[in-house]
């Protein structure tokens, strides 16, 4: 899908990691939730509370798991998950353009 239509975006900006990531959040009609952002290039460890679904708009990265002790590369068009509560490292070398579905 290359919009999503009929949503609420909060202004204010999510900024983590002194800016190396920025988001904005989407409110969807039946409640639900995302986050539109880039993160620029770095390694960076995210935690989660709710699970995640990731996709990847442009750019590539590389994704472990915790627990895992593999790195996974992903890049534009892929998608990856991500348990509640949990954490997962992630690496870019170029800037990633990513969405961030709440589930």
């Amino acid at each position: 899908m290359a919009q999503f239509d009929n949503v609420s975006v909060k202004k204010k900006a999510n900024i983590y990691f002194d800016g190396k990531c920025v988001s904005h959040t989407v409110m969807f009609p039946n409640g639900t939730r995302s986050t539109i952002g880039v993160i620029f290039p770095s390694t960076l460890t995210f935690n989660t509370a709710a699970p995640e679904l990731m996709e990847i708009n442009a750019g590539v990265c590389k994704v472990r798991l915790q627990g895992e002790s593999d790195w996974k590369t992903y890049s534009e068009g892929e998608k990856f998950t991500v348990p509640g509560n949990s954490s997962f490292d992630i690496e870019t070398v170029e800037t990633l353009d990513y969405v961030c579905h709440f589930e």
